[in-house]
């Protein structure tokens, strides 16, 4: 019986650890300013998240198609009359 309430107490004193850690950091800030009623990200700041996902993603295509073309072959076809390479 005394190994199940150490056991039981030893469990508790780590979730309690654990969970002060864990509300110190960024999820415990989150936490109060939500219960503190502060608003999350402003329209602007979505808005700019928004352009900067769609510039990522036009970004991701070209390298992309860029490494579509140096897959093609070691040499690039080359203009006729060039003969410095």
């Amino acid at each position: 019986m005394n190994d199940l309430v150490g056991a039981i107490l030893i469990t508790g004193i780590i979730v309690v650890v654990i969970l002060g850690k864990v509300l110190r950091g960024p999820i415990g800030e989150a936490l109060a300013d939500r219960l503190r009623g502060h608003p999350g990200p402003s329209p602007a700041a979505l808005t700019d998240l928004e352009d900067v996902k769609t510039r990522l993603a036009e970004v991701e295509e070209r390298l992309d198609f860029a490494e579509r073309l140096l897959a093609q072959g070691e040499q690039p076809n080359r203009l006729p009359g060039r003969t410095d390479r």
